[in-house]
Order: structure tokens, then C-alpha cells, then sequence
């Protein structure tokens, strides 16, 4: 008996063992060694920090040529004094990647088409789409730009040695909860993924196009129709630069042709499976400005940006403060990147918004042979590269893809046959080799002393565009539309183009001294909100992704705004009034039939007639105007809408047109709904859209709910991990205001910096500083960022400083 239950028992224990150290499945995911995961030394445990924060006792990193001490303050910022740059960001890297890897390694891998290495088959089309956009061509060819510059790639590879300092003596204890969970080691760093980061937010920022979208609209609608519902110009909004007269002597500048009708194709082109076009798609936009001294309370010139992206935990910035001899400097980073991105120093301050034009097209190629080998370009032929793509997939084979490349650039849809843009290459501004560095330019701003030094920096940035806003102590603000941009004829780029004809090509790029840009207006301020750059009045021709609405507010505030103080600027950055709203409300208030609505749905809108545009949290109002304006906008383009039903993607006119027509031709053909046998007008739309939408709320009072609650911010995990997201947040705000808020989407971080003669600064980012959710300061800011509040920036003049926020101070020493 005794040998019997021996047996058994060690069957029950070889069986546990088995259990806690395999990998299983459920849900069709996989699951962490168990073992591993719960080990009490190396497990999950470890990443649970104090309530006093993480160890932040004095180290020693190699490659350092001197001490570099470290003061960190109650929200966990590192202040960096180093007596040289390459130790800076030596010890940047280092630290960046202590309470940042896992969200620097999945940033890298996503771009470059290596997340199925980790995660499985689930994300192999993820991958594929990466490599074959080209993020991983663009990336290397940002290393060739990059190469140009010895001091940009001595501090690259120090900032990438400091990366690897910290993965190099962490013990698997230390390794980030995500590493645990995945059961996965983290890869040492490497250049090619700081340029896999940067290319990661141009993948964001400037690969926006509706080239098949507009070519089907124009093939459907004919021309005169298409030029009447979708003018590329609002005349009601107010560009970044205004027409001063600045060009009217430009007469020397020779424009390409326009672009070519025949090259358009003549009938609307579809896929053959579901695609559908979401409903005015959010603009990956920002607000900045920088208000003159005439302005302000103290005499001294304001800064405030608010960049808006994605919402993610850990936070897209990393807070940070730069101490050398060359420089002082506060503001955010990017996880991967040496420098600070968007801040400040002792004698200027900068920020940025997307600028948001047009810089990727799509050509069709003319094939040779069926094998799709050779194409012609002009009277030659020429052969396609082939690139072929291997891309290590979890627990399989690792899978093959072939991409073809021509002198466009890749061909990212030739893998499936029913794609409509099978046979387009993208020609991508992003692909193209950088003609100076991109850190040399951050360092630039981040050494920058005078508006002269600001401009200097500015020459090396090429992609994504930027409007970069600057303000200086001793009263200069300016802002420049920075960019590489392709010199067009009219319409070039706005159309899939003929691919078989160089003289469709990109031949050259506006001159720097030619692009947008102004210092020190009459006016006392300059602003931007991804509007237009200019007035169609600016010579060159170009096209893009332009908010109308932001803009608008913003201006208005600016400009009445006198005796500006931080708390001013920080109302305008917290402002949910909607220009749109404002302008869209009171039209269809105006066609509405109140007789033929029942006394409860004239309540609804006696409601809406009071509401003051504001889309705040607690307000009932704007859930009521949304439901209602989406579904007077669809019923308006049931055209469109029938389009897609056939899976052909078509572009929908602007909002700002649709209300346009509203209120100046109601009775427009577009209003009749072709379901209906009555030729419906504008006036018809409105009330049958608002009798819709009375029904929807009568039929679901539960969502009948204040705004906040209509549509609660979610921000989530990087990998969509609902423990370490926060799905709860009842926030104000709307795209169309310049508290541009909505569920996944919003400002990734506020700041306000006063120039005055000790230049002070306060921001907030919806975050914290910790990239572990076991941490106190994973998400510590992210209340205060709900509810509309900022926090001091300590700026310290040295590691002795003396200040009751100081948390901890550290010494790391050459090894």
C-alpha cells in the first residue's frame, strides 16, 4: 500500500510539475508557463513595487566618461546632470528602458513586422501589411540619412549602448510583467529600432490618402458634380499662415501641369469583400501656439501644445530633464529616441502639431507579363525587386512573402488578387532617404538659444511635417510649416495616377525658405490646429487631411484674448465648445418641423435649443445632437452609403460642406433619399433623422445618458490587456473642440511653458512615468488629466537644488 500511494503521488506531482512548466491554450490563446509566471523570485510577484516607488539605488553602466547624477522627482521624472551630451543620453537610454522596455520592444516590432514572432498567427496579417508598406525599407533608409551626421550616430549608439546597459545586468525578476506573461526574453537594442520608433509615429502622422476614394466619386458623380460636393478649400476657417502679400512677387516659380484626366480611371473600382469607410474619421491632429508679450499679463511671451494620438498605458511620452553643458532642457521624449521631443529650455520653448498634407500616392502599373516581373515606365521596360519577406511566426513555420518593388516604391496590395489597388505601388515620402538627421534636429531645438538657432535646426526635418510653434524669453514666437513637400501640378496626387509616365513623378520639393512660416504677427499670436497651411492664394498646389473646426475656436479665443496668463492658455487647451456644432445646430433647428413632432420629442428639442455647444461631460444635451447629426449625415449620402454596400470605397463630402448645402441649397438632389419613390429635401432628412433618433433613445433608454457617459474615454493597455487599461473615464471633450476628446483618442500630453525671466511650465499627460502596472506611477496622472488639472514641471538649475518634490537622488558612475 505504502509503495501504491508512493506511486501516486509521485504521478500527482510529476503531473503538476508538467502542468506548471508547459505552455497550454485557452480561448485559443496562449498562456504563460505557470511555473514561471507564479515563481515567487521571478514571477509576476517581483514587479509589484512600494508604495515608496521602484529601487533607485546608485549603478554603474559602461561607456560613460564621467558621473552622471540623477535627481528624481515625486511623479518619478528623471533629471539628468551630466557634464557631457554622449553620457546624457547614455543614461537616458538606460532609464528609458528601465520603466519602458516592453513598450519600446513592442513599438519596434509592430513596425517592423515581428509581432507574430511573440504573440502567433493572429497578427501574421498585421505583420505582413508592416513589411510590406515598407516600414522596415524606410527605416533602414532613415539609417542611411542618419550615417551623414557623426554626431548624430555617436549619441544614437550611446543612447542604444544605455538601452542595452539596463537589459544587460537586468535579472529576470526585473523583467517587465508583459516579458512574463509572454514568456519571452527582451533582444538587446539596436539603431534600426530607434529608426523602427520614429518610423512607427510617421506610419501615424503622414501615411493619410483617399486616392481610390476620390477616383470613385469622381468616376461616379462626373466632374462638375464632384468639384461642387468636395471643394478643397473651407472659406470659413482660418489657415496657419494668412495671405500678407508674402507671395504676390513669387513670379518666378514654374508649376508642373495639372494632372492628367486620362489618367483617371472612368468607372468606380471595388473590392470583392466588406470594406466600409468609418463616419468621419478621427484627424490625428494637435493645438499649438505661442501668444506675444503684447498679450500677456506679464510681458513676457506664452507657449501651450496639445498633441493629439492614440491614448495608450503606458503613455506614448516619457517626461524628461537634460542637463549639460550645452543645454538645460524639460519636456516629453519618445520611448527610443534620444533627446526631448517637445519642451522647453532656459531660453525657448517649442512644440508641434501634424501638418497633415498629402504625402503618399498611389500609381498604377503598366505589367509586361503575367507574371507581373516587368512594367513599363515611359518606352522602357523595366524589372520589379522582389523582396522576399520572412516573418518567424509563434509555434509554426516561419511564413514567406514576397513584395514587389519599382521605382515607385513597394506595392503593398499585390498579394491579394481582389484588392482594387493590386496593382498601385506607394510612393511614400517616408520611404526616401533623409537628407540630414533627425536627432540633429531635436538637439538643435533642444540647444536652441534664439529664433536664428531655431530656424537652423528646423532645415534636417523631412517627415512626418510638423508646425513647429516657438517662443523665446526675450519675446520672439514664430511657427513654421515644416516639411518635405512635393512640388505638384493642380490636383496631382488627389486621383490614383498612371504609373507607366515619369512625368506623373514627384521631380522636386518646395524650397525650405518657400514653405509657410511667420514670426512676430501684428495680431500677437501664432497658432495651429492641423488647418491648412495657407489660403489658396499660397503658389504652390497641395493637397491633404485639414480640420476645419479647432481652428476656428482656437482663433477666436487668441484673439481676444488680453493680459494672457498660464490658466488662460490652459482654458483654451480644456475648451469643449464646438464651432461645428455651432454651425450645424441651429441649420437643422432651423429646417425642422416642430408641428409634426410629438410633445415629447419637442421637449428633446427645447433641450437642444439651450445647449450652449459644449460637449461637457455631465451635459445630455450633445448626446442627443450626435445621435441625431450622424444619422442625418448618413440618410443625406445614401448614395455613398449604397456605394459601399457594392464594397467600392468612396469619399463622403466634409462636414462642413454637408451643413453648407443645409443651409444655401436645401433642396439639393443629394437630400432625396433613393429608397423613397417623394423627392425628399433637406428639410425632410432633418426630421426624418430626428425622428430616428428619438425612436433609438425611446426603444434604449438606458442610453439616453449624459455625455460622459455616451462615450467614456478607454484607455488601453499596448497589448489590449483590459487589467492594465482603464476603461472608465467620463471625460468632456469632442474632435470638433479644441479639447479634442473621444474614446480612444485625445491630447498625450498638455503643457503650458511661461517665458518669463525664470521660465516655468506646467503639463499633464493622461499616464505616468512607469511602464509597469504594478507601480504607483503607471497611471498617477491620469486622474488629474480627466479632470482637466496640470502639475508644475520642476525645472531644476542643478542636482543640489533644493525642493520638497524631490523623491530620490541617484549617482551612476562610469564602469
Amino acid at each position: 500500500m505504502r509503495v501504491l500511494r508512493f506511486f501516486i503521488a509521485l504521478l500527482f506531482t510529476g503531473g503538476l510539475i508538467w502542468a506548471l512548466s508547459a505552455s497550454h491554450q485557452a480561448g485559443g490563446k496562449s498562456l504563460p508557463r505557470l511555473g514561471q509566471f507564479f515563481n515567487p523570485f521571478t514571477g509576476f510577484w517581483q514587479n509589484a513595487e512600494s508604495s515608496h516607488g521602484p529601487e533607485l539605488g546608485d549603478c554603474s553602466i559602461p561607456g560613460l566618461k564621467g558621473k552622471v547624477q540623477v535627481v528624481y522627482d515625486d511623479l518619478l521624472v528623471p533629471h539628468i546632470f551630466a557634464e557631457n551630451l554622449e553620457d546624457a543620453v547614455r543614461v537616458q537610454g538606460y532609464l528609458t528602458a528601465k520603466f519602458r522596455l516592453f513598450q519600446m520592444d513592442l513599438t519596434a516590432r509592430k513596425t517592423a513586422g515581428r509581432l507574430s514572432e511573440i504573440l502567433g498567427e493572429r497578427t501574421l496579417q498585421i505583420d505582413r501589411r508592416s513589411r510590406r508598406k515598407g516600414l522596415v525599407f524606410a527605416a533602414e533608409n532613415d539609417l542611411i540619412g542618419w550615417g551623414k551626421s557623426a554626431r548624430t550616430m555617436s549619441l544614437l549608439q550611446a543612447y542604444t549602448d544605455g538601452v542595452n546597459a539596463w537589459i544587460d545586468q537586468m535579472s529576470k525578476d526585473e523583467y517587465p510583467l508583459e516579458f512574463k506573461l509572454l514568456n519571452i526574453q527582451p533582444e538587446r537594442w539596436n539603431l534600426l529600432k530607434s529608426a523602427l520608433v520614429t518610423e512607427a509615429m510617421a506610419e501615424t502622422l503622414c501615411a493619410g490618402e483617399d486616392d481610390l476614394e476620390a477616383t470613385n466619386a469622381l468616376a461616379k458623380y462626373g466632374r462638375t458634380t464632384f468639384d461642387y460636393l468636395f471643394p478643397e478649400w473651407n472659406p470659413a476657417q482660418q489657415s496657419i499662415i494668412p495671405d500678407t502679400g508674402q507671395w504676390k512677387d513669387w513670379h518666378h516659380i514654374t508649376m508642373p501641369p495639372p494632372a492628367p484626366e486620362a489618367a483617371i480611371p472612368t468607372g468606380a473600382i471595388g473590392y470583392d469583400h466588406d470594406y466600409i469607410r468609418p463616419l468621419d474619421e478621427y484627424l490625428v491632429g494637435s493645438n499649438n501656439w505661442a501668444v506675444s508679450a503684447t498679450k500677456t499679463s506679464n510681458g513676457h511671451a506664452l507657449l501651450a501644445n496639445d498633441p493629439h494620438l492614440t491614448l495608450t498605458l503606458p503613455s506614448i511620452w516619457f517626461q524628461i530633464q537634460i542637463h549639460t553643458p550645452e543645454a538645460n532642457v524639460y519636456g516629453v521624449s519618445l520611448p527610443g529616441v534620444p533627446g526631448v521631443v517637445i519642451g522647453f529650455n532656459e531660453n525657448i520653448a517649442w512644440g508641434m502639431t501634424n501638418v497633415g498634407h498629402d504625402v503618399s500616392d498611389y500609381y498604377k502599373i503598366a505589367w509586361i507579363d503575367q507574371k507581373r516581373m516587368q512594367y513599363k515606365l515611359d518606352h522602357e521596360t523595366k524589372n520589379v525587386q522582389l523582396k522576399v519577406e520572412t516573418i518567424e511566426v509563434k509555434g509554426q513555420k516561419p511564413f514567406l512573402d514576397t513584395v514587389r518593388y519599382t521605382v515607385w516604391g513597394p506595392l503593398p496590395f499585390d498579394n491579394d488578387p481582389e484588392s482594387p489597388l493590386r496593382d498601385y505601388a506607394l510612393r511614400w515620402i517616408t520611404h526616401d532617404i533623409p537628407d540630414a538627421s533627425l536627432f540633429d534636429v531635436f538637439l538643435g531645438l533642444n540647444t536652441a538659444n534664439n529664433y536664428g538657432d531655431y530656424r537652423a535646426a528646423l532645415k534636417g526635418f523631412d517627415a512626418p511635417a510638423q508646425n513647429f510653434v516657438f517662443a523665446t524669453k526675450t519675446g520672439d514666437i514664430a511657427i513654421q510649416v515644416q516639411g518635405k513637400f512635393p512640388v505638384r501640378g493642380k490636383e496631382q496626387g488627389r486621383f490614383l495616377q498612371d504609373g507607366s509616365k515619369w512625368a506623373n513623378a514627384w521631380h522636386q520639393f518646395i524650397p525650405m525658405d518657400q514653405t509657410p512660416g511667420m514670426k512676430n504677427p501684428t495680431r500677437g499670436f501664432v497658432f495651429s490646429a492641423n488647418q491648412h497651411s495657407t489660403p489658396p492664394t499660397y503658389p504652390y498646389y497641395y493637397l491633404g487631411n485639414f480640420e476645419d473646426d479647432r481652428s476656428r475656436r482656437i482663433f477666436n479665443r487668441l484673439t481676444s484674448v488680453q493680459g494672457a496668463t498660464p490658466d488662460s492658455m490652459k482654458s483654451i487647451q480644456l475648451d469643449n465648445f464646438s464651432a461645428r456644432a455651432a454651425d450645424c445646430l441651429p441649420a437643422m433647428l432651423n429646417l425642422l418641423d416642430r408641428r409634426a413632432l410629438s410633445p415629447k420629442e419637442n421637449q428633446t428639442v427645447d433641450l437642444l435649443a439651450s445647449w450652449n455647444f459644449k460637449y461637457d461631460a455631465n451635459q445630455l444635451a450633445p448626446t442627443f445632437y450626435e445621435a441625431w447629426t450622424d444619422s442625418c449625415y448618413m440618410l443625406t449620402w445614401d448614395e455613398m452609403a449604397e456605394m459601399e454596400k457594392q464594397r467600392q470605397p468612396v469619399l463622403y463630402p466634409e462636414i462642413w460642406r454637408w451643413i453648407d448645402l443645409m443651409k444655401n441649397d436645401s433642396s439639393n438632389v443629394f437630400f432625396d433619399v433613393k429608397q423613397t419613390t417623394y423627392r425628399e429635401t433637406a428639410r425632410d432628412v432633418v426630421l426624418a433623422s430626428f425622428k430616428q433618433m428619438h425612436e433609438y433613445f425611446d426603444r434604449n433608454p438606458d442610453k439616453k445618458v449624459s455625455w460622459g457617459k455616451t462615450r467614456p474615454t478607454k484607455i488601453r493597455h499596448l497589448a489590449q490587456i483590459d487589467a492594465f487599461s482603464r476603461l472608465d473615464l467620463e471625460t468632456g471633450g469632442h474632435k470638433s473642440a479644441p479639447n479634442a476628446i473621444n474614446q480612444t483618442h485625445g491630447p498625450s500630453w498638455r503643457m503650458v511653458v511661461d517665458l518669463g525671466d525664470q521660465i516655468t511650465a506646467q503639463g499633464v499627460y493622461p499616464g505616468g512615468q512607469s511602464g509597469n502596472p504594478g507601480s504607483r506611477y503607471y497611471d498617477n496622472m491620469l486622474d488629474r488629466w480627466a479632470t482637466g488639472n496640470y502639475f508644475d514641471l520642476l525645472f531644476l538649475k542643478n542636482p543640489e537644488s533644493n525642493s520638497d518634490r524631490i523623491l530620490k537622488k541617484q549617482i551612476i558612475s562610469p564602469k
